[in-house]
Formats: structure tokens, C-alpha cells, sequence
């Protein structure tokens, strides 16, 4: 969709969604009452309130990164520790609505034990967290779950989780990375080039502005601009042309609340990511030093699922797929999926948590993720 100008003069950024409702009545889409309604729901999406947890849990243990959220399961075998994106967005998208949810699908599929890391939002005395404090609160986790875990890596939780399986080979009994950057260098998706093209003074600078954190309204910001047509016009087009659909409109909202809620994370963290992983891709090289050992990602030896979307514009297919010729996994233990759709759609889509998360779940449960497995 291509931008169109407004007519109104409006100052305050977010006024303009009731400036293109304005607009839109002029064309006849709506009459006016319907255009009051849209203001009311613009509001909702655009400041929304905090995301919530769809699956009934509880908290853990809470450490000093993370909440860990306990969801049960049936009972028995490994526990299955789902590793949220920590990205700037909230982890509830693991849990992200009733019927939409990937704790609730690996709890359909009989998964005996079912946790997810709830990543804390950086305060500025979490500035100088780095991966290394990361990787070792993720062990703690382990250890107390057992000692034993199989991983769910999603998008950016995904290299953390193949870090840690790296540099504690016996304690993961199962890997999945679901469009988790794993070579950065591989393919030629946009966020590879802005990685390469962007200066790390940049970075830097923006951290700095965060009193030494990375704001996660500049993230948002930075996402919002791949796709300004859609970000700052097309959606309230589309709300306002669903604003009678109940369903849509709660739909939409309860997408608001996590896309709209981004967390800051800590500056140390997030520059270490860009330039060593993103940059320098020392990961998939060999040559990234973890808890004090360099991690090689031929050391993980375990059964490997990689799933992957086609049209994802965040984490390209090549960056998922090239874990299967740098893990050491025996190929005949390593599971590949590409289905259709981009990023988000890999944790939430109806229709990959409907076709490929249930086969997922049962291939975690056959790991040792169900009572009764080996």
C-alpha cells in the first residue's frame, strides 16, 4: 500500500490516526459514528496496556534476567524450556492468546513439563548484563529442573539456546531453533545488511541515550520502518474497515499489547549481539568465547529440529538452515520444516501452530519430553 499524504495538518504523532479517519469518511468508508468507534480502537492499539499470559502458570523461579514460568504438562520425562525471543518485545508471544498459543500446543501434544523464560525488561542497573550472565542463569535453570532440559529457541532465544547446548552438551537432550539467526552471514535478508551497513558507533550512541540500554522503542521504531506502509498507515486502514467485527478488532488488540510494549535491553547485551553474532558472526565461526570456553557448534551432538519461514524477513530461511552442516549432529537426527508466512507467524500463526508445532511437539515428546520416553 502506498502512503498517501494527509490533509490535515496534525503535530502530535499520534493524532494522525484520527486525521485518516477523517480522511476515510470523506471517501465514504464508514459513516461518522463508526468513525468515533475507530478513534476509540486506534487508542486501544496504539497505546495499549501490557501484555498478558494466555495459559494459566507460575512463577518459578525468579532470577535475576527472568521470571521462569512453570505451565505443567502431563507429567514425567525431560522438561521442554521454551527459550523466548529477547529482542525488545515481550515473551509472552510464546503464550500469546487462547487457541494461538505455542505453550498451549506442546501441552496438547502430551509434553510432560512445560516452562517458558519470562526475560526481564533492563533497568539501568541491568546495563551491564552480558550473554555470559545470560547463558549462566539459563544453567541455573537447567540444573534446578534436574540438570536435564530439551530447548525451544525462538528467534533471538534461539542462538542463546544453541550457545548454551554448545557449552553444555550433556544437559541438552533436544535442540529446537525456530527462526533463530544461527550463521548471520548466510542469505541476504535486510536485517543482515543493516547489520553490516550500520556503523557500531551507532549502536553505541543508541545505548548510550538509554543511560546505557537499548531502548525498545528505538527497536520498535527500527521494525515499524521495514514496513512504514503497513506499520503507520495499513493497519489502521484495515481496522477501520473491520471496525464492526468483534473479533477482528479484538484480535488486533490483543496483538497491540505485545507489539506495542516493547522492553528495553541492556546495553552490554545488545552490543555484544550486534557486533560479534550480527557482524562478526563469531558463533557460527567458532571463535565466540561463552562462560569462559570458546563454543563450537560442532559440539552439540543432540537431535535437532529446525523450522523456518518462508517469506521470514527477520531470520532468513539460510540463517536456520545452516545449523545442519555446523552442529555435529549425525544428519539422520536432524529434522528441517520451512512452511509458509514470515517471522511472527513462526510463534503465534494460526497456521503453523495448527500443521507444524503439533508434529514438533510430538517429535520433542519421542526426545524424552513425555513420560514414558527415552
Amino acid at each position: 500500500m502506498t502512503a498517501v499524504a494527509p490533509k490535515y495538518e496534525h503535530s502530535v504523532p499520534w493524532f494522525w490516526p484520527m486525521a485518516a479517519a477523517m480522511e476515510m469518511e470523506e471517501a465514504e468508508f464508514r459513516a461518522v459514528e463508526d468513525g468515533l468507534h475507530f478513534v476509540q480502537a486506534a487508542a486501544e492499539i496504539s497505546s495499549p496496556p501490557e501484555p498478558r499470559w494466555a495459559t494459566k502458570n507460575r512463577v518459578l523461579i525468579d532470577l535475576d534476567t527472568m521470571r521462569v514460568r512453570d505451565f505443567g504438562g502431563s507429567g514425567g520425562g525431560v522438561p521442554v524450556v521454551v527459550d523466548a525471543p529477547y529482542a525488545g518485545h515481550s515473551s509472552t508471544i510464546a503464550d500469546y492468546a487462547k487457541g494461538q498459543s505455542l505453550v498451549e500446543t506442546l501441552l496438547g501434544a502430551g509434553l510432560g513439563r512445560v516452562l517458558v523464560t519470562d526475560w526481564k525488561a533492563a533497568t539501568v542497573e541491568m546495563r551491564d548484563f552480558n550473554i555470559d550472565k545470560y547463558l549462566a542463569e539459563i544453567n541455573v535453570v537447567v540444573d534446578d529442573l534436574g540438570g536435564t532440559a530439551i530447548l525451544v529457541g525462538l528467534c533471538q532465544g534461539g542462538w542463546m539456546a544453541a550457545m548454551y547446548a554448545a557449552r553444555y552438551p550433556e544437559k541438552v537432550r533436544a535442540l529446537v531453533l525456530a527462526g533463530s539467526p544461527i550463521d548471520t552471514d548466510a542469505g541476504n535478508g535486510p536485517i543482515k545488511r543493516l547489520a553490516h551497513r550500520t556503523p557500531l558507533k551507532l549502536y553505541e550512541e543508541m545505548v548510550a541515550s538509554g543511560e546505557g540500554r537499548m531502548p525498545g522503542s528505538l527497536m520498535l521504531s527500527g521494525w515499524k520502518n521495514m514496513h512504514p506502509g503497513e506499520q503507520y498507515v495499513g493497519k489502521f486502514v484495515d481496522l477501520y474497515a473491520h471496525i464492526e467485527e468483534r473479533n477482528y478488532v479484538e484480535r488486533t488488540e490483543a496483538f497491540e499489547r505485545w507489539y506495542e510494549n516493547p522492553i528495553d535491553l541492556p546495553g552490554r547485551y545488545y552490543l555484544q549481539a550486534i557486533d560479534l553474532l550480527f557482524k562478526r558472526n563469531l558463533f557460527a565461526k567458532g571463535r565466540f568465547t561463552g562462560l569462559g570456553r570458546r563454543l563450537s557448534l560442532g559440539d552439540i551432538t543432540c537431535p535437532l529440529y529446525l523450522l523456518a519461514g518462508a517469506s521470514d524477513d527477520i531470520t532468513t530461511k539460510e540463517q536456520v538452515f545452516a545449523a545442519a552442516d555446523l552442529v555435529g549432529t549425525e544428519k539422520n537426527r536432524i529434522e528441517r520444516r520451512l512452511v509458509d508466512g514470515g517471522h511472527i507467524g513462526l510463534f503465534m500463526g494460526k497456521k503453523t501452530l495448527t500443521e507444524a508445532w503439533p508434529g514438533i511437539g510430538s517429535w520433542i515428546g519421542v526426545q524424552g519430553g513425555s513420560a514414558g520416553s527415552r
